[in-house]
This record gives C-alpha cells, sequence and structure tokens, in this order.
C-alpha cells in the first residue's frame, strides 16, 4: 500500500535560510471518487527548482509521481513537465499527464475552450496531445494520445521464473498463446504477465530476491500482471476489440511497491493486445480496473487505432479529483 503525505504543508527549509513557496496541489487520477484511483502531486509552476529539489519533493510526498510544470519548450505547446517518482524521472506516465492537465483546467491555470480543450504537454518522450472534455464549465475527463507507438522488446522469459517472481504458481500464467509473457513500451517498458484467473491476480506479490536475481537488470524490469475479466468475448485467451481488463503494476526499480493506476503500463498493454487481436482495421477499445487489491479502484479507458494490423495511434483516458491544495517551503 502506498503512504500518502505526512501533511498539506510540507516544509523542506534548512535553518537560517529563507524558504520559497510554491504551489501544489494533489488530485486522485482515473476516478471521480475522492480518495480512490491513484493520487498524484502537482507543481503547477515548477520555474527556479533544480534537478535535485524536484527529486527531494518527490521524495517528500513519496506517490507514485509527482509532477512539475514549466512553460514549453516550444510556443505552440501548452506547457512543459517532468515526472518523478520517489527513486527516478520518467520520460512518460500517463496518470500524471492526465491529472495534471484536468489540474491546470479545474485550477484556471490554462483556459476551457468549451466542451473540448486541445492542450500539448511536453514531456521526455515528447509532446504529448491531450484532449480535455468538460460538462457545464467542469473539467470532467481527459485523454492522452501516445507520443510514441508501441513497441516490442526482444527478451523472452520462462514462465515459471516470472510466475515465482510474482509469488505464484507456473498454473497460474495464462500461456494459451506463443509468448504469453512479453515485454512492451510506450516510453517505460514493462512485462507484460497474462493470468487466468483473478485469484492468481489478487495472490500476486513481488518477491524481491527473485526479482532482482530474474528481472532487476532487464528492458522491462516492472510487471504488469492482467486478466480478462470479459472472457465472453475473448478469443484464443486474448480479447477481440472490446472488453474488460483487471492489472495490477509492481515497480521496485521505480521505488513504487504497487501502483493504483499506470497510464504508461496501459500503453505498453495496447501493443500486446494489438498484436493479439483478430481485428486489423479499426479502433480497438478495453476498460482497465486496476487499484483494486489496494483499496484504490481506478478506471482507464483505452482506445487502440489500427490499419492492417499496425498500431497507429494509442489514446488513454480517465477523470480526476482534485484533493488538495497548498504551499511548498523549498529553501
Amino acid at each position: 500500500m502506498m503512504n500518502r503525505p505526512g501533511a498539506l504543508q510540507t516544509v523542506l527549509s534548512a535553518p537560517n535560510t529563507k524558504p520559497m513557496p510554491y504551489k501544489y496541489h494533489t488530485t486522485d487520477v482515473f476516478t471521480d471518487t475522492p480518495f480512490a484511483g491513484n493520487p498524484l502531486a502537482v507543481v503547477p509552476d515548477a520555474r527556479g527548482l533544480s534537478d535535485e529539489q524536484m527529486a527531494t519533493i518527490a521524495r517528500e510526498f513519496n506517490l507514485s509521481e509527482t509532477i512539475f510544470v514549466l512553460p514549453p519548450v516550444n510556443p505552440a505547446n501548452t506547457r512543459s513537465v517532468r515526472i518523478f517518482t520517489p527513486g527516478s524521472e520518467l520520460p512518460f506516465a500517463g496518470h500524471p499527464t492526465v491529472g495534471c492537465a484536468l489540474v491546470l483546467a479545474m485550477t484556471g491555470e490554462i483556459e476551457l475552450g468549451g466542451d473540448e480543450t486541445r492542450i500539448v504537454l511536453e514531456e521526455g518522450v515528447g509532446p504529448v496531445p491531450v484532449l480535455i472534455r468538460s460538462e457545464n464549465g467542469r473539467p470532467v475527463f481527459a485523454q492522452l494520445s501516445a507520443a510514441r507507438m508501441p513497441e516490442k522488446g526482444d527478451e523472452t522469459h520462462d514462465p515459471s521464473v516470472i510466475a515465482s517472481i510474482l509469488s505464484l504458481g507456473p498454473g497460474d500464467i495464462d500461456t494459451a498463446t506463443p509468448a504469453a509473457i512479453e515485454p512492451w513500451s510506450t516510453g517505460v517498458p514493462y512485462l507484460i504477465v497474462p493470468l487466468k484467473s483473478l485469484d492468481a491476480l489478487g495472490r500476486a506479490s513481488i518477491n524481491l530476491e527473485r526479482w532482482e536475481k530474474g528481472l532487476k537488470d532487464c528492458w522491462a524490469p516492472e510487471t504488469y500482471p492482467f486478466v480478462e475479466t470479459d472472457a465472453s468475448r475473448a478469443r484464443n485467451g486474448v480479447l477481440e476489440g472490446n472488453g474488460e481488463i483487471r492489472a495490477r503494476m509492481f515497480a521496485p526499480a521505480l521505488g513504487i511497491t504497487e501502483d493504483p493506476a499506470t497510464g504508461s503500463a496501459v500503453g505498453a498493454l495496447s501493443g500486446y493486445l494489438a498484436s493479439r487481436s483478430s481485428k486489423r482495421d479499426g479502433t480497438l477499445r478495453y476498460t482497465i480496473h486496476q487499484g483494486v487489491e489496494m483499496g484504490r479502484a481506478s478506471l482507464m479507458e483505452l482506445e487502440i487505432d489500427v490499419a492492417a494490423g499496425v498500431v497507429e495511434a494509442v489514446r488513454i483516458g480517465g477523470a480526476a479529483v482534485l484533493i488538495s491544495s497548498g504551499l511548498l517551503h523549498v529553501p
């Protein structure tokens, strides 16, 4: 279970220094229910903060990610952002992108253009377009378009080894299709692991000793086990283009024991699903449930445009709820 911030007012000042105040907000992302979904800290104007200060603030919040907002490098774009976990900086992450866009809209940092507002956030992977939808002047949903299309890694893995890393038995892995376990990425690599049942998904947990031996130094050290919950529309073990999936995400390398909602992992999953779908043209749609086992249910909407079986666009969307606002005092 993730740790919440210790207090709304965070003090990072040292003796005999005059701290600099920075606004911050926290929001729960991929949910419309307060205290569900994935918490995120947003610093809406991070000008003047060093890399080290950003990393320190992210560790202070101790959420899966903290996002720092800066002026855009290209004035045609809306903002530049940097995303930090407690352990490292990320080139891209879905829940900070969606949450940041909605927080900036909720707090008036960006102007809404009616029922639909389009912005561009500059991230490590490149410019990320985001669509913000509003109802009665209130932003309620944001959808990012992935800057990079899914990329499949070359590594192969023994299902029994991956099962043991997830504290499961070999029979819990769904090996109905060849090379069922595969690494994919749209900016951050994840090892996609299909499981046979919700029971297996609920029992999964990272065995750190086995993870360090078997995955730590791999291209995709973070695991994303999932289960198809809409089995009536599944064929050959994989949904054909419309359905529901439940997943969990474990990321020891990022300093995250478990994440309630992971947009970048859903982006990676899009390549895995599209490569196995019998639908070769059109749009594949999935609803991804994550965080259920943590008591922080999250819902992510995934759309994958394919042409002749090739992924041409990936979109990930969801809601967010503003939880708190305050000041950071940074020397």
